[in-house]
Protein backbone atom coordinates (compact mmCIF):
# COMPACT_ATOMS: atom_id res chain seq x y z
CA UNK A 1 0.00 0.00 0.00
CA UNK A 2 1.25 3.43 -0.89
CA UNK A 3 1.95 5.85 1.85
CA UNK A 4 -0.64 8.11 2.66
CA UNK A 5 -1.17 11.76 1.40
CA UNK A 6 -3.28 13.61 4.12
CA UNK A 7 -3.64 17.42 5.45
CA UNK A 8 -3.95 15.96 9.19
CA UNK A 9 -1.62 13.66 10.09
CA UNK A 10 0.84 15.55 12.02
CA UNK A 11 1.66 18.03 8.70
CA UNK A 12 4.83 19.63 10.52
CA UNK A 13 6.22 16.73 12.26
CA UNK A 14 9.14 15.81 9.68
CA UNK A 15 11.84 13.94 11.10
CA UNK A 16 13.34 16.77 12.55
CA UNK A 17 10.65 17.60 14.67
CA UNK A 18 9.81 13.56 15.67
CA UNK A 19 13.16 13.76 17.32
CA UNK A 20 13.28 16.78 18.81
CA UNK A 21 9.62 16.24 20.42
CA UNK A 22 11.50 13.32 22.12
CA UNK A 23 13.96 14.85 23.23
CA UNK A 24 11.85 17.54 24.48
CA UNK A 25 9.55 14.50 25.98
CA UNK A 26 12.25 12.62 27.51
CA UNK A 27 13.95 15.88 29.40
CA UNK A 28 10.18 17.04 30.46
CA UNK A 29 9.79 14.08 31.87
CA UNK A 30 12.85 13.89 33.76
CA UNK A 31 13.09 17.89 34.93
CA UNK A 32 9.47 19.44 34.02
CA UNK A 33 10.06 22.75 32.38
CA UNK A 34 8.76 25.44 34.47
CA UNK A 35 7.50 28.60 32.64
CA UNK A 36 7.11 30.36 36.05
CA UNK A 37 10.27 30.17 36.84
CA UNK A 38 12.43 30.93 34.06
CA UNK A 39 10.04 33.70 32.56
CA UNK A 40 10.56 33.65 28.95
CA UNK A 41 13.89 32.34 29.19
CA UNK A 42 15.65 30.24 26.85
CA UNK A 43 13.86 29.01 23.82
CA UNK A 44 10.35 31.27 24.88
CA UNK A 45 12.04 34.25 25.01
CA UNK A 46 13.89 33.56 21.57
CA UNK A 47 10.76 32.71 20.01
CA UNK A 48 9.53 36.14 21.17
CA UNK A 49 12.70 38.01 19.72
CA UNK A 50 12.44 36.44 16.70
CA UNK A 51 8.60 37.15 15.58
CA UNK A 52 9.05 40.88 17.39
CA UNK A 53 12.21 41.09 15.07
CA UNK A 54 10.43 40.04 11.81
CA UNK A 55 7.22 41.76 12.79
CA UNK A 56 8.50 45.26 14.17
CA UNK A 57 6.53 45.15 17.24
CA UNK A 58 6.38 43.33 20.78
CA UNK A 59 5.29 39.54 20.82
CA UNK A 60 3.29 38.46 23.21
CA UNK A 61 2.94 34.67 23.48
CA UNK A 62 0.19 32.50 24.90
CA UNK A 63 -0.92 28.54 24.68
CA UNK A 64 -2.69 29.57 21.61
CA UNK A 65 -3.95 31.64 19.22
CA UNK A 66 -7.36 31.86 20.10
CA UNK A 67 -5.86 32.76 23.64
CA UNK A 68 -3.55 35.17 22.26
CA UNK A 69 -6.63 37.05 20.31
CA UNK A 70 -8.97 36.96 23.65
CA UNK A 71 -5.79 38.44 25.63
CA UNK A 72 -5.75 41.61 22.86
CA UNK A 73 -9.49 41.99 23.12
CA UNK A 74 -9.32 41.90 27.54
CA UNK A 75 -6.23 44.31 27.03
CA UNK A 76 -7.95 47.36 25.31
CA UNK A 77 -11.19 47.85 27.61
CA UNK A 78 -11.22 51.69 26.11
CA UNK A 79 -12.67 50.47 22.95
CA UNK A 80 -13.92 47.24 23.01
CA UNK A 81 -16.71 47.03 25.91
CA UNK A 82 -19.83 44.43 26.34
CA UNK A 83 -21.56 44.06 23.19
CA UNK A 84 -19.64 45.64 20.48
CA UNK A 85 -18.81 44.03 17.75
CA UNK A 86 -15.75 42.59 15.96
CA UNK A 87 -16.14 41.85 11.70
CA UNK A 88 -15.40 37.93 10.97
CA UNK A 89 -15.78 36.16 7.77
CA UNK A 90 -17.79 33.52 6.43
CA UNK A 91 -15.65 30.65 6.12
CA UNK A 92 -13.78 30.73 9.31
CA UNK A 93 -12.45 28.25 12.66
CA UNK A 94 -15.21 28.47 15.66
CA UNK A 95 -12.09 29.12 17.85
CA UNK A 96 -11.80 32.63 16.31
CA UNK A 97 -15.31 33.41 17.32
CA UNK A 98 -15.08 31.87 20.45
CA UNK A 99 -12.28 34.46 21.36
CA UNK A 100 -14.69 37.25 20.47
CA UNK A 101 -17.54 35.58 22.11
CA UNK A 102 -15.78 34.90 25.53
CA UNK A 103 -14.54 38.54 25.74
CA UNK A 104 -17.71 39.61 25.64
CA UNK A 105 -18.05 40.58 22.37
CA UNK A 106 -20.17 39.83 19.20
CA UNK A 107 -18.73 38.11 16.13
CA UNK A 108 -20.68 40.07 12.85
CA UNK A 109 -20.15 37.42 10.12
CA UNK A 110 -19.05 38.69 6.60
CA UNK A 111 -19.16 37.33 2.90
CA UNK A 112 -15.91 36.29 1.18
CA UNK A 113 -14.37 37.15 -2.03
CA UNK A 114 -13.85 33.95 -4.14
CA UNK A 115 -10.44 34.71 -5.33
CA UNK A 116 -9.11 35.29 -2.03
CA UNK A 117 -11.14 33.42 0.21
CA UNK A 118 -11.09 36.16 2.75
CA UNK A 119 -13.13 39.31 3.48
CA UNK A 120 -15.05 41.46 0.82
CA UNK A 121 -14.23 44.68 1.82
CA UNK A 122 -17.85 45.77 0.29
CA UNK A 123 -19.52 43.51 2.17
CA UNK A 124 -17.54 44.80 5.15
CA UNK A 125 -18.15 48.65 4.44
CA UNK A 126 -22.09 47.66 4.41
CA UNK A 127 -21.69 45.78 7.60
CA UNK A 128 -20.37 48.31 9.80
CA UNK A 129 -22.23 49.59 12.73
CA UNK A 130 -22.18 52.49 15.39
CA UNK A 131 -20.93 49.36 17.36
CA UNK A 132 -17.94 48.23 15.24
CA UNK A 133 -14.42 48.43 16.67
CA UNK A 134 -12.60 45.97 14.75
CA UNK A 135 -11.96 43.90 11.63
CA UNK A 136 -10.59 40.46 11.78
CA UNK A 137 -9.02 39.60 8.50
CA UNK A 138 -7.65 36.12 7.66
CA UNK A 139 -5.00 35.10 5.07
CA UNK A 140 -7.13 31.89 4.22
CA UNK A 141 -4.71 29.18 3.14
CA UNK A 142 -1.71 31.86 2.90
CA UNK A 143 -3.65 33.29 -0.24
CA UNK A 144 -3.74 37.11 0.85
CA UNK A 145 -6.53 38.75 2.05
CA UNK A 146 -7.20 42.34 0.53
CA UNK A 147 -5.37 44.22 3.45
CA UNK A 148 -5.22 47.62 1.46
CA UNK A 149 -8.97 48.10 0.86
CA UNK A 150 -9.82 46.90 4.43
CA UNK A 151 -6.89 49.13 5.99
CA UNK A 152 -8.74 52.04 3.96
CA UNK A 153 -11.75 51.12 5.60
CA UNK A 154 -10.45 50.81 8.79
CA UNK A 155 -8.52 54.22 9.07
CA UNK A 156 -11.65 56.06 7.65
CA UNK A 157 -14.11 54.66 10.14
CA UNK A 158 -11.63 53.90 13.12
CA UNK A 159 -11.61 50.43 13.28
CA UNK A 160 -8.62 48.59 14.45
CA UNK A 161 -7.71 45.97 12.23
CA UNK A 162 -6.48 42.18 12.85
CA UNK A 163 -4.20 40.15 10.67
CA UNK A 164 -4.97 36.43 10.96
CA UNK A 165 -1.56 35.18 10.12
CA UNK A 166 -1.86 31.76 11.06
CA UNK A 167 -1.83 29.83 7.42
CA UNK A 168 1.18 32.02 6.06
CA UNK A 169 4.63 33.49 7.86
CA UNK A 170 6.21 35.69 5.17
CA UNK A 171 10.43 34.82 4.71
CA UNK A 172 13.01 37.20 3.00
CA UNK A 173 11.10 36.19 -0.38
CA UNK A 174 7.76 37.46 0.71
CA UNK A 175 4.86 37.87 0.33
CA UNK A 176 5.21 41.65 1.32
CA UNK A 177 1.41 42.38 1.90
CA UNK A 178 1.22 39.66 4.67
CA UNK A 179 2.00 40.98 8.45
CA UNK A 180 2.61 45.04 7.22
CA UNK A 181 -1.15 46.82 7.48
CA UNK A 182 -2.98 45.56 10.79
CA UNK A 183 -2.84 47.30 13.87
CA UNK A 184 -2.49 43.84 15.62
CA UNK A 185 -1.25 40.74 14.32
CA UNK A 186 -2.39 36.83 15.33
CA UNK A 187 -0.18 33.77 14.83
CA UNK A 188 -1.04 30.17 15.58
CA UNK A 189 1.50 27.73 16.13
CA UNK A 190 -1.19 24.90 15.93
CA UNK A 191 -0.45 21.37 14.52
CA UNK A 192 -1.50 22.66 10.19
CA UNK A 193 -0.26 26.07 10.71
CA UNK A 194 2.41 27.95 8.40
CA UNK A 195 4.63 26.86 11.32
CA UNK A 196 4.67 24.47 14.35
CA UNK A 197 4.66 23.98 17.89
CA UNK A 198 2.28 21.56 18.54
CA UNK A 199 0.63 24.38 20.24
CA UNK A 200 1.03 28.17 21.28
CA UNK A 201 0.42 31.96 20.14
CA UNK A 202 1.32 35.17 19.82
CA UNK A 203 -0.24 38.56 19.45
CA UNK A 204 1.73 41.54 18.21
CA UNK A 205 0.70 44.98 18.46
CA UNK A 206 1.94 47.43 15.80
CA UNK A 207 2.80 51.47 15.90
CA UNK A 208 -0.34 52.58 14.39
CA UNK A 209 -1.79 53.50 17.17
CA UNK A 210 -0.84 56.84 19.14
CA UNK A 211 2.22 56.07 21.73
CA UNK A 212 0.41 56.11 25.03
CA UNK A 213 -2.29 53.67 23.35
CA UNK A 214 0.10 51.48 22.29
CA UNK A 215 2.58 51.80 25.68
CA UNK A 216 -1.22 50.97 27.95
CA UNK A 217 -2.26 48.05 25.44
CA UNK A 218 1.14 46.33 25.42
CA UNK A 219 1.40 46.84 29.40
CA UNK A 220 -1.76 45.38 29.87
CA UNK A 221 -0.77 42.19 27.72
CA UNK A 222 2.51 41.86 29.23
CA UNK A 223 0.56 41.77 32.41
CA UNK A 224 -2.11 38.99 31.25
CA UNK A 225 1.00 37.05 29.84
CA UNK A 226 2.73 37.11 33.46
CA UNK A 227 -0.53 36.15 35.27
CA UNK A 228 -1.73 33.16 32.45
CA UNK A 229 -1.93 30.05 34.23
CA UNK A 230 0.55 26.96 33.46
CA UNK A 231 -0.64 23.93 31.48
CA UNK A 232 -0.51 20.95 33.09
CA UNK A 233 2.67 18.65 33.06
CA UNK A 234 0.23 15.92 31.47
CA UNK A 235 -1.05 17.84 29.01
CA UNK A 236 2.82 18.95 27.98
CA UNK A 237 3.80 15.65 28.12
CA UNK A 238 1.03 14.29 25.46
CA UNK A 239 1.25 17.57 23.21
CA UNK A 240 4.79 16.47 22.72
CA UNK A 241 3.74 12.50 21.79
CA UNK A 242 1.99 14.13 18.99
CA UNK A 243 4.47 14.03 16.77
CA UNK A 244 5.51 10.42 18.22
CA UNK A 245 1.90 8.76 17.41
CA UNK A 246 1.85 10.14 14.04
CA UNK A 247 5.04 8.54 12.75
CA UNK A 248 4.64 5.69 13.79
CA UNK A 249 1.18 5.26 12.56
CA UNK A 250 1.54 7.02 9.42
CA UNK A 251 3.25 4.32 7.06
CA UNK A 252 0.99 2.06 8.62
CA UNK A 253 -1.98 4.00 7.81
CA UNK A 254 -2.95 1.92 4.52
CA UNK A 255 -3.15 -1.35 6.07
CA UNK A 256 -5.49 -0.44 8.98
CA UNK A 257 -2.63 -0.43 11.84
CA UNK A 258 -2.48 3.45 11.29
CA UNK A 259 -6.20 3.75 12.22
CA UNK A 260 -6.22 1.60 14.84
CA UNK A 261 -3.42 3.24 16.89
CA UNK A 262 -4.69 6.84 16.21
CA UNK A 263 -7.66 5.36 17.55
CA UNK A 264 -6.12 3.76 20.58
CA UNK A 265 -4.10 6.87 21.67
CA UNK A 266 -7.29 9.48 21.78
CA UNK A 267 -9.43 6.46 23.52
CA UNK A 268 -6.48 6.21 26.58
CA UNK A 269 -6.60 10.46 25.92
CA UNK A 270 -3.08 10.64 24.77
CA UNK A 271 -3.63 12.93 21.63
CA UNK A 272 -5.43 16.34 23.18
CA UNK A 273 -8.41 17.39 20.95
CA UNK A 274 -7.65 20.68 18.95
CA UNK A 275 -11.18 21.65 19.45
CA UNK A 276 -12.93 20.28 22.65
CA UNK A 277 -16.50 19.83 22.64
CA UNK A 278 -17.00 22.61 24.39
CA UNK A 279 -15.78 24.80 21.81
CA UNK A 280 -17.23 23.47 19.52
CA UNK A 281 -20.75 24.34 21.29
CA UNK A 282 -19.25 28.12 21.19
CA UNK A 283 -17.53 28.14 24.83
CA UNK A 284 -14.14 28.63 25.23
CA UNK A 285 -12.59 29.18 28.76
CA UNK A 286 -11.69 32.89 30.15
CA UNK A 287 -8.29 31.36 31.78
CA UNK A 288 -5.17 32.68 29.66
CA UNK A 289 -2.29 29.96 29.66
CA UNK A 290 1.28 30.51 28.73
CA UNK A 291 2.92 28.85 25.77
CA UNK A 292 4.72 25.44 27.21
CA UNK A 293 8.42 26.15 26.71
CA UNK A 294 8.99 22.74 24.58
CA UNK A 295 6.45 24.10 22.16
CA UNK A 296 8.01 27.18 22.13
CA UNK A 297 10.90 25.69 21.57
CA UNK A 298 9.45 23.40 18.58
CA UNK A 299 7.89 26.72 17.18
CA UNK A 300 11.10 28.73 17.25
CA UNK A 301 13.05 25.51 15.29
CA UNK A 302 10.18 25.75 12.39
CA UNK A 303 10.54 29.52 12.55
CA UNK A 304 14.11 29.19 11.77
CA UNK A 305 13.32 26.95 9.17
CA UNK A 306 11.19 29.29 7.58
CA UNK A 307 12.64 29.86 4.30
CA UNK A 308 12.94 26.14 3.75
CA UNK A 309 9.59 25.26 4.89
CA UNK A 310 8.20 27.99 2.80
CA UNK A 311 10.39 26.83 -0.55
CA UNK A 312 9.00 23.68 -0.07
CA UNK A 313 5.39 25.42 0.13
CA UNK A 314 6.51 27.36 -3.03
CA UNK A 315 7.54 24.96 -4.97
CA UNK A 316 4.26 22.29 -4.51
CA UNK A 317 2.34 25.42 -5.41
CA UNK A 318 3.87 25.65 -8.39
CA UNK A 319 3.76 22.43 -9.78
CA UNK A 320 0.04 22.39 -8.77
CA UNK A 321 -0.70 25.66 -10.97
CA UNK A 322 1.19 23.47 -13.56
CA UNK A 323 -1.32 21.07 -13.37
CA UNK A 324 -4.44 23.00 -13.68
CA UNK A 325 -2.94 24.88 -17.00
CA UNK A 326 -2.19 20.91 -18.10
CA UNK A 327 -5.75 19.82 -17.06
CA UNK A 328 -7.54 22.93 -17.49
CA UNK A 329 -8.51 23.27 -13.65
CA UNK A 330 -9.86 26.56 -12.53
CA UNK A 331 -7.60 28.74 -10.50
CA UNK A 332 -7.97 31.61 -7.87
CA UNK A 333 -7.43 34.67 -9.14
CA UNK A 334 -5.14 35.50 -5.89
CA UNK A 335 -3.01 32.80 -6.21
CA UNK A 336 0.79 33.46 -7.08
CA UNK A 337 4.00 31.22 -7.89
CA UNK A 338 5.54 32.57 -5.24
CA UNK A 339 2.86 31.98 -2.58
CA UNK A 340 3.96 29.37 0.49
CA UNK A 341 0.30 28.30 0.23
CA UNK A 342 -1.03 26.32 3.29
CA UNK A 343 -3.09 24.28 0.81
CA UNK A 344 -4.19 24.93 -2.52
CA UNK A 345 -7.74 25.37 -3.35
CA UNK A 346 -9.56 23.60 -5.98
CA UNK A 347 -13.31 24.25 -6.99
CA UNK A 348 -15.22 20.91 -8.55
CA UNK A 349 -18.51 19.44 -8.47
CA UNK A 350 -18.93 16.64 -5.96
CA UNK A 351 -16.21 17.44 -4.00
CA UNK A 352 -17.56 15.54 -0.97
CA UNK A 353 -17.71 12.20 -3.31
CA UNK A 354 -14.40 12.79 -4.92
CA UNK A 355 -12.94 13.14 -1.28
CA UNK A 356 -14.68 9.41 -0.09
CA UNK A 357 -13.47 8.01 -3.64
CA UNK A 358 -9.81 9.00 -2.84
CA UNK A 359 -9.41 7.75 0.25
CA UNK A 360 -9.79 4.48 -0.62
CA UNK A 361 -6.80 4.82 -2.09
CA UNK A 362 -4.94 6.21 0.77
CA UNK A 363 -5.31 10.41 -0.17
CA UNK A 364 -7.46 11.64 2.70
CA UNK A 365 -8.17 15.14 1.87
CA UNK A 366 -10.38 16.05 4.69
CA UNK A 367 -9.18 19.07 6.58
CA UNK A 368 -12.08 20.00 8.45
CA UNK A 369 -12.94 23.07 6.57
CA UNK A 370 -15.18 21.18 3.94
CA UNK A 371 -18.89 21.36 4.37
CA UNK A 372 -19.00 24.12 6.86
CA UNK A 373 -19.12 28.17 7.19
CA UNK A 374 -17.83 27.79 10.80
CA UNK A 375 -15.35 24.58 10.49
CA UNK A 376 -15.14 22.05 11.74
CA UNK A 377 -18.37 20.62 10.28
CA UNK A 378 -19.99 19.16 13.69
CA UNK A 379 -19.90 23.08 15.54
CA UNK A 380 -23.21 24.47 16.97
CA UNK A 381 -22.95 27.60 14.51
CA UNK A 382 -26.13 28.79 16.14
CA UNK A 383 -24.50 29.09 19.40
CA UNK A 384 -20.86 31.36 17.73
CA UNK A 385 -24.36 33.74 16.02
CA UNK A 386 -23.93 32.57 12.01
CA UNK A 387 -27.09 32.46 10.80
CA UNK A 388 -27.60 30.39 7.79
CA UNK A 389 -28.37 32.05 4.40
CA UNK A 390 -26.16 35.46 5.58
CA UNK A 391 -23.30 34.74 3.72
CA UNK A 392 -24.22 32.94 0.56
CA UNK A 393 -20.02 33.02 -1.07
CA UNK A 394 -19.05 31.32 1.82
CA UNK A 395 -21.48 28.75 1.85
CA UNK A 396 -21.08 27.80 -1.51
CA UNK A 397 -17.04 27.53 -1.25
CA UNK A 398 -17.06 25.17 1.92
CA UNK A 399 -19.28 23.14 -0.20
CA UNK A 400 -17.29 22.84 -3.58
CA UNK A 401 -14.20 23.14 -2.09
CA UNK A 402 -11.28 20.36 -2.77
CA UNK A 403 -7.70 21.63 -0.71
CA UNK A 404 -4.23 19.62 -1.99
CA UNK A 405 -1.54 19.67 0.72
CA UNK A 406 1.60 21.55 0.25
CA UNK A 407 3.37 20.66 4.02
CA UNK A 408 6.48 19.56 4.48
CA UNK A 409 5.52 15.60 4.10
CA UNK A 410 4.10 15.66 0.97
CA UNK A 411 7.02 15.10 -2.36
CA UNK A 412 6.99 15.47 -5.49
CA UNK A 413 6.12 12.38 -6.19
CA UNK A 414 2.75 12.33 -3.97
CA UNK A 415 1.96 15.58 -6.02
CA UNK A 416 2.27 13.69 -9.06
CA UNK A 417 -0.27 10.98 -7.71
CA UNK A 418 -2.65 12.99 -6.57
CA UNK A 419 -3.33 14.97 -9.44
CA UNK A 420 -2.87 11.59 -11.30
CA UNK A 421 -5.77 10.37 -9.32
CA UNK A 422 -7.67 13.31 -9.60
CA UNK A 423 -7.87 13.53 -13.01
CA UNK A 424 -9.28 10.70 -13.87
CA UNK A 425 -12.11 12.16 -12.25
CA UNK A 426 -12.49 15.83 -13.13
CA UNK A 427 -12.48 14.56 -16.90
Amino acid sequence: MSRPIHHTFAPLADRRQVWLSLRLLLRHCVRPLSFRERGLGGEGEALRMALSDTFHGRAFLFASGREALLALFQSDQERFRKGDEVIVQGYTCVVVSNAIIAAGLVPVYCDIEKDTLSLDPQAVEHAVTPRTKAVLCQHTFGIPAPVAALREICDRRGLLLIEDCAHILPDESGPEEIGTHGDALLFSFGRDKAISGITGGAIILHSRNNESTNKRINESLLAQEHRAQELPGNIIRHLLLYPLLYAIARPLYGIGLGKAILTAARALRLLVPIVTPGEKEGRQPAALHRIPEPCAALALDQLRRIKQINDHRRSLTRTYLEACAEHGWGVLHGIRSDLPLQKFPLFVKEAEKIRRELKKQNIHLHDGWTGCVVCPADVHIDEVGYRRGSDPKAEEVCEEILTLPTHPGVRNHDVFRLVKALASFLQ
